[in-house]
């Protein structure tokens, strides 16, 4: 267990760093709903990481290699292919980055936020989540990781929670502290807001980048 956790939680860390995601959270914790669509939308989102973080590891788990000691090289060539997506997602994103001063578009439904109820909150939280390319390629990754190691079920059950909490804390953070303090976080809010409202393509390339070499790594070392 501890091996294969720790081989993943770097790429949950990279799961958690999704600007879009934490913009919309913010923006439902500023909206006259929040108390209702914030939690909504994260446990959509956990629900979302866990459903895709179990189903690459069971996927993972019927290889001929799993649970086998030394090289997977079939394992690792899928590693391998998984960074060659997040560096193909890394260049386009970092081509598409606005001009000096100028803010990266955001998605048309981000300005309906405010109107959301909660059920529709938390299927935003699943597709955000378990839809996302960048998401699928690390859940992916971190799935295939976890999926080899053999793992007994109460382990590989325990590992999944821990890798999907891990990367949902840049959602719940805010949303608990805002059940907590309530309006006196606004401010806070709306300053993250803007800052990741001008990096979001930058902050989005650089992560891209560098878990593309995180999984490159340890497809090579799957050899």
């Amino acid at each position: 267990m501890g091996p294969a956790l720790g081989d993943s939680l770097p790429l949950m860390i990279g799961v958690a760093l999704s600007p879009v995601p934490i913009i919309a959270a913010i923006l439902m914790l500023l909206s006259p709903r929040a108390r209702s669509t914030a939690p909504a939308f994260l446990i959509g989102w956990f629900l979302g990481i866990a459903i895709a973080l179990t189903a690459f590891s069971l996927l993972a788990s019927i290889l001929p290699e799993s649970g086998e000691p030394g090289p997977q090289p079939i394992i690792g060539t899928i590693k391998i292919l998984l960074a060659a997506g997040l560096l193909f997602l890394a260049i386009r994103r970092w081509r598409g980055r606005p001009a000096p001063g100028e803010d990266a578009p955001l998605p048309g439904w981000m300005s309906s936020i405010d109107r959301l109820h909660a059920p529709a909150a938390l299927g935003l939280g699943l597709a955000l989540s378990a839809l996302n390319p960048k998401n699928l390629v690390l859940a992916a990754s971190a799935g295939l990781i976890v999926g080899a190691a053999g793992m007994a079920t109460g382990s590989l059950v325990v590992t999944l929670l821990i890798l999907a909490l891990l990367a949902s804390l840049t959602i719940a953070v805010p949303v608990l502290l805002y059940l907590v303090l309530g309006a006196r976080l606004a401010g806070t809010l709306d300053t993250l807001r803007v800052w990741l409202v001008h990096n979001n393509a930058t902050v989005m390339a650089t992560l891209l980048l560098v878990f593309a070499f995180v999984v490159l790594g340890k497809g090579i070392a799957s050899f």
